[in-house]
């Protein structure tokens, strides 16, 4: 019997167009995947994007369930890291400064005065080197990138591998790889927008959302973890029955324009079932899966109407929101927290798959 790997049984390599030049003048590509069930994601290698994710509703019909634009010029221009890759670390630092084998390292501030998503320009705002291909299990995009030392601060050279594979069974996977030479922190993930109604709700408030977590991470006005885990028990943090995004929103505690932006302590360990959304009109489902402790979910406060995506589309208030695995916030600050250190001799290895599907009958949410 001939091997599942061989190439009788591998898909043909996604296709792919020119889609502009970064700033800097280098050629930039759009990559499209797609499954034999015709599930299609589309992915530059500018930032790693995932411009498009076309996924069918309980009827069948394709839509697209993330948030972004039609240029590359906009997302260069404006993105609020509408589905990019981030790095060197995803989330905030405080005040951009940790303290790493006795040296002090300062890194760009870029939120205020903490350091967000990598600094002034993290992974989200590089051209990647991609590369097209195709396994048993679906297509595939490899992109690679090696962040220079001292590179917004952070020490040492970081090479970074993130292989996105769509999947038969209307999977879309990322498993990141990276290498250092002088230890440093490392938090990758992945920053995409999820609307799955794909247009039909201008807003994700009546998305029902599960999340296996019984406790959170206590956040003060600038969302920089105070080191407190709190059970969400009790809580307008506990999604561990399915609830509405919009049900308790406006008991979220934070600053204006309030909303969820907490990272979740995940239940469990290694790969496995962390999150799961349902839409109601159009009966799509996501579920996350992934071996990282935490997640941070976004509900789009931020959106404020003045970003107009792709088809002309609109993005107001909640239009999106994220789900992204990651180690915690500022952990390099907080000894408790799972240590993102990665140093000489390490490889990281990491992943999380984004499940898609579609329900007949609506599950009871609790209110």
């Amino acid at each position: 019997m001939a091997s599942s790997l061989t190439p009788a049984h591998q898909p043909a390599a996604p296709k792919f167009i020119q889609f502009g030049e970064a700033p800097d003048g280098t050629a930039v590509q759009l990559f499209t995947l797609q499954n034999a069930h015709g599930m299609r994601a589309t992915i530059t290698n500018y930032g790693g994007i995932i411009t498009s994710l076309l996924v069918p509703d309980r009827a069948g019909q394709l839509g697209d369930v993330v948030l972004g634009f039609d240029t590359l010029a906009e997302y260069v221009r404006e993105s609020p890291y509408f589905g990019a890759l981030i790095g060197r670390y995803g989330n905030r630092i405080a005040r951009g400064r940790f303290s790493l084998d006795e040296k002090e390292y300062q890194l760009a501030t870029n939120n205020g005065p903490n350091h967000l998503h990598g600094g002034q320009r993290g992974f989200d705002k590089v051209v990647w080197h991609a590369t097209p291909g195709a396994t048993a299990a679906g297509q595939t995009l490899t992109l690679q990138y090696t962040s220079p030392d001292g590179e917004e601060g952070y020490p040492g050279t970081l090479a970074v591998t993130v292989v996105y594979t769509l999947t038969h069974n209307n999977t879309l996977r990322i498993d990141y790889t990276a290498t250092t030479d002088q230890a440093t922190p490392v938090n990758l993930t992945n920053h995409s927008y999820f609307n799955l109604s794909a247009g039909l709700t201008a807003d994700v408030l009546g998305h029902e959302l599960t999340l296996n977590a019984d406790n959170y991470t206590v956040v003060d006005d600038e969302l920089i973890p105070t080191g407190e885990l709190r059970p969400v028990a009790g809580t307008a943090m506990d999604f561990r029955q399915p609830h509405t995004i919009g049900a308790r929103i406006a008991q979220v505690p934070g600053p204006p324009p309030g909303g969820y932006d907490h990272n979740w302590v995940l239940n469990g360990q290694g790969m496995r079932p962390v999150a799961r959304v349902y839409e109601p009109v159009s009966g799509r489902t996501l579920e996350v899966h992934t071996d990282q402790p935490g997640l941070q979910f976004y509900s789009g406060n931020q959106l404020n109407g003045s970003l107009t995506g792709k088809n002309g589309q609109w993005y107001g208030q909640y239009a999106g929101f994220c789900l992204e695995t990651q180690h915690f916030p500022d952990s390099p600050n907080h000894p408790n927290f799972p240590s993102t250190v990665l140093r000489p001799g390490e490889t990281l290895r990491t992943s999380t798959a984004y499940l898609f599907g579609a329900a007949s009958d609506k599950p009871e949410a609790t209110s």
